[in-house]
């Protein structure tokens, strides 16, 4: 729809001598706004003024309005897209500020991460940028509509990505386009990722845990004594023995969050992206846990030390990224050959050992909220994600017993 302009006598209030303010008034989407014209007038010379063969002064001024009226019938022509903000800027010629672009605000955000230390993370957005050039190279604020974002989910699986890549691209671009609308860069009336314009597709969850006798025969198992092996299978156990704690987070552990008999926490994601409220994580430290702590923690390390020589303190945040996600590569090289000895057709990787854990809680009648509290998770919806794969599993073991006699 494009906007309407006309020129209006604004009697709302009168300035002196009964004389009112003259605007110009831009109506768009059913909101107005006025704009001056510096020019004040009774109702009647208003009238005179806006008479079909006004004369002398009279003259002079509805050439002037009309001429106001031109310019912004110009100025909503040329641009692709209408905002009451642009469009004052244009109007009393305000020269315009260096342009903030969507790329920008990407790169601004990924050294915010950076800094903050969250490498993986600002790589995440990285990459989401990149793929978003990679499907239109000038891509900027003004693109990103429903249609823009159907097209560029039809490359992305065109060119044999999955729908969970399509989803892992733009959940960066979200929290950017949210960013820009706070910072009044991006219209709040334009937001494209709601129900009726654009969902951001989600993948079904995909099972990533074990099963009892699966995770019997890991827990059976005695490889190699000081073997990369069992290394790989201790840190395994530990994180599943731990309310399937993450690696980033075993290689955060301090010696200090060892308290009576448990391991209580924050997890490093929770540090980043909760203010208020951090819940810490709370873990009964079994003797199974404990002896893998014996085994494998630093000795003689004070409280304030990490237990697992994983990383050290003096790391700068990109070397503490590199050595975590060398030591998830290592135990999860080791850890997929374990389960290829013991005939288990699951991948077996870290990720298994937190999925296992929640689903096994299920299995035994925990509730969803008490994992959520487990897991540490902000809410029961993400809980109820990882435990997709065990409703699946009870649905079919019912169908089965319908033919059970």
């Amino acid at each position: 729809m494009k906007p309407l302009t006309q020129i209006i006598l604004d009697s709302r209030r009168a300035k002196f001598n009964d004389r009112f303010p003259v605007k110009l008034r831009i109506t768009f989407l059913r909101k107005q706004k006025y704009f001056s014209t510096d020019i004040d007038l009774t109702k009647e010379e208003y009238d005179k003024v806006r008479s079909e063969k006004p004369r002398g002064d009279f003259k002079e001024i509805q050439i002037k309005l009309n001429k106001i009226e031109e310019k912004a019938l110009m100025i909503i022509d040329s641009l692709k897209k209408f905002s009451f903000e642009k469009f004052e800027s244009l109007f009393y010629d305000i020269p315009a500020l260096k342009k903030i672009t969507l790329t920008d605000y990407y790169n601004d955000y990924i050294n915010t991460l950076k800094a903050e230390g969250r490498i993986n993370t600002a790589q995440n957005y990285n990459v989401s940028l990149k793929s978003l050039q990679d499907f239109y190279p000038k891509v900027d604020f003004e693109n990103i509509t429903p249609d823009f974002l159907n097209r560029y989910e039809s490359w992305m699986l065109s060119n044999n990505k999955s729908i969970s890549t399509v989803g892992f691209y733009l959940r960066p671009l979200r929290t950017i386009i949210n960013e820009g609308i706070e910072n009044k860069v991006f219209q709040r009336e334009d937001y494209p990722f709601i129900k009726k314009k654009y969902q951001i597709p989600a993948s079904k969850n995909i099972k990533k845990a074990l099963n009892r006798d699966e995770v019997k025969k890991v827990l059976n198992y005695i490889p190699e004594p000081n073997s990369p092996e069992e290394k790989a299978k201790d840190f395994w156990v530990f994180s599943y023995l731990c309310n399937g704690i993450n690696f980033k987070d075993i290689s955060f552990l301090r010696w200090k969050d060892i308290k009576d008999d448990q391991i209580i926490f924050i997890r490093e994601k929770t540090k980043r992206t909760k203010k208020h409220n951090i819940q810490p994580i709370i873990i009964p430290l079994l003797n199974e846990a404990e002896k893998i702590i014996d085994k494998w923690g630093s000795k003689n390390g004070t409280s304030d030390d990490y237990i697992f020589n994983i990383i050290d303190k003096e790391m700068s945040p990109e070397t503490i990224e590199k050595k975590i996600h060398q030591f998830i590569k290592t135990t999860n090289y080791w850890n997929r050959k374990l389960a290829g000895k013991l005939e288990i057709k699951a991948d077996m990787t870290t990720y298994y050992a937190r999925h296992t854990f929640s689903t096994m809680m299920k299995r035994m009648g925990a509730s969803t909220e008490l994992i959520r509290e487990q897991l540490g998770q902000s809410s029961t919806k993400v809980t109820e994600n990882y435990l997709d794969s065990f409703e699946d599993d009870v649905k079919r073991e019912f169908a089965g017993k319908l033919i059970n006699f």
